[in-house]
């Protein structure tokens, strides 16, 4: 039985920068405040441990080279204990918890989301289906088990990083999974600051406009970069006309667009904090529901993939059962003659 009405939290802070342990720290120090404030749910900006890598965006990809040894050390590991601990956090505080973070796999790098239950099991592991534009050189692909809908004792949650909000197929991937309860995750909204795409005006009317469409409650987490941050990644005047501090953009929309809280400031870090009723879904979705009675399968259809692709796909021959020629040559889609 879900819970219908509860508190939800979502960060607007800054990691502490490629440290892993110490941004553990600072998450579980935010998850117990949340707790103690009464909420169900916290969610966390986009590859907030061990930060979002932005001097990817600053410099050539040999100069970045640099980072890439300290970054992809700290970055989390689902075997870790830092993990564990986080895992700890939700339980002790009975709180589900949704942890944006680079994932580190072995020696690939992911831009991962991880919902935890407030029992302290991971429910959903997903991965940024698409990194965007320098974040390839960074990080890998995600694949279709990443477009999911948890459901869980607090309702229907689905999560998408950033730039997944700007694609329609993908947005209408978890709308057809009955999502009640979005988070997205977003990095800040201080880089390349003549780039009004990657501003925030347009990336908050984002995150509105998907509560809106999908009927459904929406988290924006939303990290802050700091001065520290700047002193670290920015070396050149270049670098400092492309970067600044602040960004902080979070927000929470219910599912008719309506803000449900009153936002920071930009270089504020905190928590923000509303209530959440599902029953207020049942009301939004009468008016337009875009995978039911408004929808339109006769014209438009959205074919969607959800399996798993590994670049590893173990066999066991022992199992394999030998077709004698005859038949194999009858069921052999090669030849054309598949029946």
């Amino acid at each position: 039985m879900s819970e219908q009405s509860y508190k939800v939290a979502v960060v607007q802070a800054a990691p502490i920068f490629m440290n892993l342990e110490a941004t553990i720290d600072k998450g579980i120090e935010m998850i117990e405040e949340a707790a103690k404030r009464g909420a169900r749910l916290i969610a966390f900006p986009e590859c907030w441990v061990p930060g979002y890598p932005w001097w990817a965006w600053l410099s050539a990809p040999a100069h970045n080279l640099k980072y890439f040894a300290a970054y992809h050390d700290n970055c989390l590991s689902l075997d870790s204990p830092a993990f564990q601990r986080l895992c700890l956090a939700a339980k002790a505080n009975e709180i589900f918890v949704s942890m944006g973070a680079s994932e580190r796999d072995h020696g690939s790098l992911y831009m991962a989301q991880f919902l935890i239950d407030d029992s302290g099991v991971l429910v959903k592991a997903r991965r940024k289906l698409k990194p965007t534009f320098v974040e390839r050189t960074v990080f890998g692909e995600g694949d279709g088990s990443d477009l999911d809908v948890s459901q869980t004792s607090i309702g229907r949650i689905g999560q998408l990083n950033c730039w997944e909000h700007l694609q329609p197929l993908t947005k209408y991937a978890l709308f057809c999974l009955h999502e009640q309860v979005h988070i997205g995750a977003w990095p800040s909204f201080s880089c390349y600051p003549q780039a009004y795409s990657l501003g925030a005006e347009l990336n908050t009317s984002v995150s509105r406009v998907y509560a809106a469409e999908g009927q459904c409650f929406v988290l924006a987490a939303c990290a802050v970069i700091s001065p520290a941050m700047v002193e670290l990644l920015a070396e050149t005047p270049e670098h400092h006309a492309l970067i600044a501090a602040g960004g902080g953009h979070a927000r929470i929309f219910g599912p008719d667009g309506s803000a449900l809280c009153e936002p920071l400031a930009e270089d504020e870090e905190g928590i923000l904090y509303a209530d959440v009723d599902l029953a207020q879904i049942t009301i939004a979705k009468c008016f337009a529901d875009p995978v039911g009675h408004y929808a339109r399968a006769d014209v438009t259809q959205l074919l969607l993939n959800r399996t798993a692709t590994r670049p590893v796909q173990e066999r066991d021959t022992q199992h394999i059962e030998i077709q004698s020629e005859p038949e194999r040559c009858l069921s052999d889609p090669a030849r054309g003659n598949d029946l």
